[in-house]
C-alpha cells in the first residue's frame, strides 16, 4: 500500500505521528462505453459553453455559483490559502461512547501506521480506546477537505473513519409508518424465536460477492464461445489516445511546469 496521508494524531499535549493509507478497495467488474455497431470505444469532447472550443484538461478549473447565477472561477491556488488545506494534525475533539456513533453516518475508512522510532504512544493510544471503549471525535483534513471524523482500533490498528456531517444525511419520514399498530404479542415471540433460530456470530469471509463471481464467470466464458459481441484486441486498437490517458498526460504535463516554476521561482 502506499501512504496517501503523513501528519499526526494530537490529543492534550501527546503527539503521534502516523500515515494514513486507503483501507478498502472496489473488486467490482467495471465496463467500458462503446458503440454497440463495431465496439469503438465512446470519446468525450470537453467543449466550453461559450466558446465552443474544445478544452485540455490543463486548462480546466473549477467555478462556484452562487443562488444568483453569479460565478466565480477557483484555482488550486486559491483553495491551498485556507488555513486548514495545509492540516498535517489529526486533532482530537473529544473521547465518546463507541455505540453513540450511529453507523449511517460512517464513510470512508483509513488505516493509519506509527511514523516513529518508537512507536510507544501510538499503542497508548489504541489501548487506552480499547480498555476504555471509547472512539475520538477528530477533525481529519485530507486533500484539501476538512471532515468529522472517528478514530478507533481495529485489530491492534488505529483506523480513521471520515463521518457525514448532520445535515448531510437525509430527514426518514414516511406517512405510511405513522398510524401502524404495534405487533401482538404473539407475533412478536414467534419473530423473536424465529431470530433465535437464524442467529450466529458475523464472520465476513463466510459471505461472497456472487453477483460479480457469476458475472466474472459468464463475461470470460462468451468471450471463450466468441461470435459477433467478441472483438479481438488488435482490433479494438485505437487511432488515437484514450480520453484518459490523454488527461494523466496533461495533468502530469501541468505538475512538471508548475515545479519548474517554482524551482526557477
Amino acid at each position: 500500500m502506499r501512504a496517501i496521508w503523513k501528519g499526526s494524531i494530537a490529543f492534550g499535549l501527546v503527539n503521534v505521528p502516523v500515515k494514513a493509507y486507503t483501507a478498502t478497495e472496489d473488486h467490482d467488474i467495471h465496463f467500458n462505453q462503446v458503440h454497440g455497431k463495431d465496439g469503438g470505444r465512446i470519446k468525450y469532447d470537453r467543449k466550453c459553453s461559450v466558446c465552443g472550443e474544445s478544452v485540455p484538461y490543463a486548462d480546466i478549473d473549477k467555478a462556484y455559483e452562487d443562488e444568483n447565477g453569479d460565478r466565480i472561477i477557483v484555482t488550486d491556488q486559491d483553495l491551498s490559502k485556507l488555513p486548514a488545506a495545509e492540516k498535517r494534525e489529526i486533532s482530537v475533539l473529544e473521547f465518546v461512547p463507541t455505540e453513540q456513533i450511529d453507523p449511517i453516518l460512517f464513510e470512508k475508512t483509513y488505516y493509519l501506521e506509527p511514523d516513529s522510532m518508537t512507536p510507544k504512544a501510538y499503542v497508548l493510544l489504541s489501548r487506552t480506546l480499547e480498555n476504555t471503549d471509547r472512539t475520538a471525535l477528530v477533525h481529519f483534513t485530507l486533500r484539501q477537505k476538512t471532515r468529522l471524523a472517528a478514530l478507533r482500533v481495529r485489530n491492534n490498528v488505529l483506523v480513521v473513519q471520515t463521518l457525514l456531517w448532520p445535515d448531510e444525511v437525509r430527514a426518514a419520514e414516511f406517512p405510511a409508518l405513522d398510524d401502524v399498530s404495534e405487533p401482538r404479542a404473539n407475533e412478536l415471540k414467534m419473530a423473536e424465536t424465529l431470530v433465535e433460530s437464524m442467529s450466529g456470530d458475523f464472520d465476513p469471509a463466510e459471505y461472497t460477492d456472487d453477483y460479480q463471481v457469476q458475472l466474472k464467470k459468464m463475461l470470460d466464458e462468451s468471450i471463450k464461445a466468441g461470435g459477433q459481441k467478441v472483438i479481438p484486441a488488435e482490433e479494438v486498437a485505437e487511432g488515437e489516445e484514450d480520453a484518459e490517458v490523454v488527461d494523466l498526460v496533461a495533468a502530469l504535463q501541468r505538475s512538471l511546469e508548475q515545479s519548474s516554476k517554482k524551482k526557477t521561482g
